[in-house]
């Protein structure tokens, strides 16, 4: 299992590499997430949902995603809820304390979840959430060494040198573990390190001697790799020299901002994300992203003056694309009589496209293939939705997915709205589609490949830096009958 001593110290990097590196050994490796917080999450074979770290794990052991791979997916709803989502499947809405309760009933879930993985692989690597030392939330623990007690399962420590204060990290985690987690500990690794390793060598003699745990590896900075993020947003600002320019309003409850990744890393175009109290500046496109809660995003719209933002764009003659809850901002009305996304009512939307939304409790959770209307390019994506949208500009639908049409467009064509996540992803599509908005596309960088080199060079970074098969070789010893 892979823990990290603070959230993003790199954990998910961590085991997406090891997943690889074993991977090229010829073993049958499967990834492992007992408990995720995200709002960005990804569809599955079997029809459920997982965050996206587990995904791209998934991908780095040659595997589809699977429901069992991250059992217990949290979506915050609101600062003190969440939905919860069970092996794949929406179960609830929770706030904190309601959660806390629900945890000894989730764990047994959680362990079905990683025995159907253990009798199908032989080597599973878990990633941890937030830090194992969270003393608050330890009763019940099931995210991080309460689920590797659970299971018998060494820990790798990961901590990150980039924020500074590396060595009171690692020695206060390992501080604040009980003895027999302390023990569970094989070693840490320190990533995105800087310079001239051979400078760490003091602290790392130091840190080996004081606290008994091993340093297995000093991981450098690498610049430029691209994995899907999940839950930290990575702006990128429009630049002056930027051929095209697509503006997003950074929601409050913004989800899957990973659509926007594939027009970011292209180039010529440049991708704003706006947040609160700042000003949208002049934009060829504007994405408006999905949402966790899309009526109280839609008036955060409001409070932030974007309603007449977007009428400008329009008028000096600029595109508009709503994907999944931007969809639904985009229409006259958006109708929640059964409080699915908070309290029951009814709110007015943008009126940029003619359709009203009814939100229901069933989420459609679909992974589809089909092809852009009217250019009939093939297309890929996802949908995560809870809710049916309908009106007069859905005879002009974005899509055809082959049993139905997908989306809707305004009777001028400036302003679309699908359904569909990973809309961009397709070099082809992002191409028609930017043709669309009046920009010509010529070098489309495939955010598939683009994402196989990051791991491919996550785990060439984790072959040289730590030694793989002495990791291995002790994890399995660790494992070993009693």
């Amino acid at each position: 299992m892979v823990q990290g001593c603070t959230s993003d110290a790199g954990k998910s990097a961590v085991a997406t590499g090891l997943c690889r590196a074993f991977r090229r050994r010829g073993l049958r490796v499967a990834p492992f997430k007992p408990q995720n917080m995200a709002l960005n999450s990804a569809v599955t074979v079997d029809g459920g949902e997982i965050g996206r770290s587990q995904a791209a794990q998934a991908a780095a052991c040659g595997l589809e995603p699977h429901s069992d791979m991250n059992p217990v997916l949290l979506k915050p709803t609101a600062d003190r809820t969440a939905q919860v989502i069970v092996c794949g499947q929406v179960r609830e809405d929770l706030d904190a304390r309601g959660y806390q309760a629900r945890k000894r009933a989730l764990r047994a879930e959680m362990l079905a979840a990683h025995r159907r993985l253990a009798a199908r692989y032989e080597i599973i690597v878990a990633e941890g959430a937030g830090s194992p030392a969270e003393v608050n939330l330890r009763a019940d623990d099931i995210a991080n060494m309460g689920f590797a007690e659970a299971v018998d399962c060494p820990v790798l420590l990961v901590a990150d040198i980039d924020r500074g204060g590396v060595f009171a990290t690692l020695v206060g985690t390992l501080e604040l573990l009980s003895e027999s987690e302390r023990a569970r500990v094989q070693g840490v690794i320190i990533n995105r390190f800087r310079g001239d390793p051979s400078l760490l060598d003091p602290g790392l003699a130091w840190f080996t001697g004081y606290t008994g745990k091993p340093v297995l590896g000093v991981l450098p900075w690498l610049e430029g790799l691209y994995l899907e993020a999940e839950d930290s947003l990575a702006r990128r600002d429009a630049t002056a020299e930027a051929d095209f320019r697509v503006v997003v309003p950074a929601l409050p409850r913004m989800s899957n901002h990973t659509d926007l990744d594939a027009l970011a890393l292209t180039p010529g175009v440049a991708v704003s994300f706006v947040g609160p109290g700042q000003h949208p500046p002049a934009a060829d496109l504007v994405v408006l992203p999905g949402s966790k809660h899309v009526r109280a995003d839609l008036a955060w719209l409001r409070r932030e003056g974007w309603p007449a933002y977007l009428q400008r764009h329009l008028r000096y003659g600029g595109t508009v694309i709503g994907l999944c809850g931007g969809y639904q901002m985009l229409g006259e009305r958006i109708d929640d009589p059964d409080g699915v996304e908070g309290e029951a009512g009814s709110s007015e939307g943008l009126g940029l496209l003619e359709v009203t939304t009814r939100l229901r409790a069933s989420k459609h959770l679909h992974r589809v293939r089909g092809q852009l209307v009217p250019e009939t390019t093939a297309l890929t994506g996802y949908e995560i939705h809870m809710g049916e949208t309908d009106g007069p500009d859905t005879l002009r639908p974005v899509a055809d997915l082959g049993s139905r049409p997908d989306g809707a467009t305004s009777a001028d064509g400036r302003v679309l709205g699908t359904y569909l996540h990973g809309l961009f992803d397709s070099p082809e599509t992002r191409r028609a589609l930017l043709a669309r908005c009046g920009f010509e596309a010529f070098e489309l960088p495939d955010q598939a490949d683009l994402r196989e080199a990051g791991i491919e060079r996550l785990a060439d970074t984790l072959e040289q830096h730590v030694d793989i098969d002495a990791l291995l070789a002790s994890s399995r010893q660790s494992q070993a009958p009693r």
